[in-house]
């Protein structure tokens, strides 16, 4: 690869990463304000009767918990939740219980380092994060012990890039390649999306979606929102110049807020694009449920259906996390944890950073714990420019109730 081509590569996945993290911790969707009726009706069932008998494999977890900004309990309490399944119901990993070590960090350079060395120090087999701004900060102490580093939305280059990280969810290239497949098959012509200005994020989506929706004959423009706009009427009459078929936002919650609640408002019939950031509680809350019934809804996980691996998950938060919903943002952690025992359940021999870290980079076609038919292979395959994506898939369908409904796997192919 010449030295250009590493350098632009390295100049779009932090632009990926600006992006990603604009969406904050959302991995999955967030519970709607309206999910009693879903809840109610999904049924569960009996636990399968597998305990792990073999000795303990420690595997670190760094959950995102106790800072002053940023503080999601849920992701440790679903982390550990799917760990007692996998330990007394699931047979663990090829027999071995998992030793759960989890360290709390707070969203800033040293509580982030000091998990990181504490890993290092615990000589842990793996180490999972559901999602984090701390990537650059943790990773090289991590890969530097050589050990694995799994995550599900990477917000930085060495998270996208690193040989040592694998990253269960596509993330951005996930969000425009699916809207794209879902335009294409639904016979849009032109898709806008508002995106938040950070990191040259805008430019960013028009480089990486230029090529994706004109494979599908779609044509696609980016908006750009300034952080902290207050009226974004300016931004959606931009974005509606054109006549698009559908308009989404790529931004943080806030940014969801204020331009759904305005689009509502002054254009309530403008199909919309949503993803899980724009599905939070606390966006539907603020927004109104009206602004995002009827839109076109991107997720990862499959919660309320009736197959079979969505009946576990609930199964599994009913016994061990009855407090957690389904479709929060819990549902990151549990498929990291359960994707990870499914990604090395074949390891022959010792289970140790060495034999993990190959089980991953070696993993093809694994179904995602409750993704509805998604599938990831951590093989560098997914998108090869961004060698640690596992998955080009996400779960897309219509929005009801403030959760997506009907749920079709888009981004098989390419």
């Amino acid at each position: 690869m010449s030295l250009g081509r590493s350098s632009r590569r390295v100049r779009a996945a932090a632009a990926v990463g600006a992006v990603v993290l604009a969406g904050g911790f959302a991995a999955g969707c967030g519970s709607s304000t309206n999910e009693g009726s879903a809840a109610s009706s999904a049924p569960t069932s009996a636990l399968p009767d597998n305990p792990a008998t073999g000795s303990a494999v420690k595997i670190g977890f760094i959950a995102t918990e106790g800072g002053a900004a940023v503080s999601i309990p849920e992701l440790r309490e679903a982390a550990e939740a799917a760990t007692k399944y996998v330990n007394d119901n699931a047979g663990g990993i090829t027999g071995h219980k998992i030793d759960l070590v989890v360290c709390k960090q707070q969203e800033d350079p040293t509580s982030a380092r000091n998990c990181a060395n504490q890993m290092v120090e615990q000589q842990v087999a793996a180490v999972l994060s559901p999602g984090t701004s701390q990537g650059p900060v943790m990773l090289p102490i991590i890969s530097g012990a050589q050990i694995p580093f799994v995550g599900f939305n990477g917000v930085s280059p060495q998270e996208l890039m690193s040989p040592d990280s694998s990253m269960l969810s596509p993330g951005l290239p996930g969000v425009l390649t699916s809207t794209a497949e879902y335009a294409a098959k639904n016979g849009w012509k032109n898709v806008t999306f508002i995106v938040g200005d950070t990191g040259g994020a805008p430019a960013v989506v028009q480089q990486l979606g230029d090529p994706i929706f004109t494979a599908a004959g779609v044509g696609m423009k980016s908006v750009p929102y300034p952080v902290g706009t207050a009226d974004p009427t300016p931004q959606i009459t931009a974005a509606l110049a054109n006549n698009p078929d559908a308009v989404g936002v790529i931004s943080d919650a806030s940014a969801c807020i204020s331009v759904l609640k305005t689009m509502q408002a002054s254009h309530p019939d403008v199909k919309k694009i949503l993803i899980p950031t724009c599905l939070e509680e606390q966006v539907i809350k603020a927004a109104g449920q009206a602004s995002v019934d009827g839109g076109v809804g991107l997720t990862l996980i499959d919660p309320y259906s009736d197959k079979p691996d969505s009946e576990l998950y609930r199964s599994v938060l009913a016994a061990y996390a009855p407090e957690l919903s389904p479709s929060g943002l819990g549902s990151a952690s549990y498929q990291l944890v359960v994707g990870l025992q499914r990604a090395t359940n074949n390891i022959q021999g010792e289970v140790n950073a060495a034999s993990i870290k190959e089980a991953l980079k070696t993993s093809k076609n694994v179904e995602m714990p409750a993704g509805g038919g998604i599938t990831f292979s951590c093989d560098g395959t997914a998108f090869p420019q961004l060698q640690s994506i596992c998955s080009r898939q996400m779960l897309v369908g219509p929005v009801k109730d403030g959760i997506p409904t009907d749920l079709q796997v888009t981004g098989q192919t390419g």
